[in-house]
């Protein structure tokens, strides 16, 4: 059996926290569904275990446990901080997290009703976030860029999804004026990077926190900012923006074009869902779509 086919189990956790943290080995373990890269598992009420999975190093792990700790005291919304720290071990050769838990319900499965609070809360959240990173800050390796610099990228995901012709047409012109969007000149900012509706959490209608920071990197905040249209409801990105009130509107252009690429992905994850391929989710087809939608209504 190779380190990626270990099969993570409840007991195996508790086994890890009796050798490592045995002053948690008593709390109950549930796991959370969902997670590719990384597999979750509830640790009494209050924390969670942040097992390495199917991510080839630990990289992602050891960013969140070195980061997290310094941002999330000045953000304005729950984020899982690390707590325990897990090495590799004969039972489990990989890297493990144990993290405050971030409650609520994650919003591919959830769903936002109060629109303008929500866009207030991200707006916020990001104005937070998007502040001048030092200069050891982590660099994107896959993301980060202009969008000029992701093209193939959008191809790839245009070319699989197959939209209609029409619709295509709509999307590449979006993301054409991205394209010529002039680049982000000011400071490195820090960036969550990976702002989808499987990575914030909803509660009484709106925005209640953000997970999973492994993708964090300092760069263009566009990346962060296409999320006015992939996580808020329709109507809602001109008051997100009015809210961020950072936003020029060459920096909406490239959000709106890399929106258009994060909706695309949501929906050929869906169609690998729905071909049964691994790490597809068929949920995520109708949220990529109806976020597409957004999108190209502009804002």
């Amino acid at each position: 059996m190779t380190d990626t086919e270990i099969e993570i189990t409840a007991d195996l956790v508790r086994d890890l926290l009796r050798e490592q943290h045995p002053d948690l080995a008593g709390l109950a373990v549930r796991e959370v569904a969902g997670g590719w890269g990384n597999q979750m598992w509830r640790l009494g009420d209050e924390l969670a275990v942040r097992m390495q999975r199917m991510d080839p190093t630990p990289e992602l792990q050891l960013k969140e446990r070195r980061w997290l700790p310094v941002l999330a005291p000045r953000l304005p919304l729950p984020v899982p901080t690390p707590v325990r720290f897990g090495e590799p071990s004969a039972r489990f050769p990989k890297h493990w997290t144990v993290m405050t838990w971030v409650p609520g319900e994650p919003l591919d499965h959830g769903s936002i009703s109060r629109g303008a609070h929500a866009a207030d809360t991200l707006a916020g959240f990001l104005r937070a976030l998007h502040v001048e990173a030092p200069a050891d800050a982590p660099i994107a390796r896959d993301r980060g860029a202009h969008p000029r610099n992701c093209t193939d990228g959008f191809e790839n995901f245009l070319q699989a999804v197959a939209l209609e012709d029409d619709l295509a047409a709509e999307v590449r012109a979006v993301w054409d004026d991205a394209v010529a969007a002039p680049a982000w000149e000011g400071p490195a900012v820090w960036v969550h990077g990976d702002l989808h509706p499987a990575n914030v959490v909803v509660s009484d209608g709106t925005l209640s926190g953000i997970v999973d920071f492994g993708d964090m990197f300092a760069g263009d905040p566009a990346w962060d900012l296409a999320a006015a249209w992939v996580l808020l409801p329709a109507g809602a990105a001109a008051r997100f923006f009015d809210a961020y009130a950072r936003a020029d509107d060459a920096a909406i252009r490239r959000a709106r074009g890399l929106a258009a690429m994060k909706c695309l992905f949501l929906m050929l994850m869906g169609q690998n869902g729905d071909r049964g391929l691994p790490g597809g989710k068929p949920h995520w087809g109708p949220v990529g779509r109806a976020a597409l939608d957004r999108v190209l209504k502009g804002v």
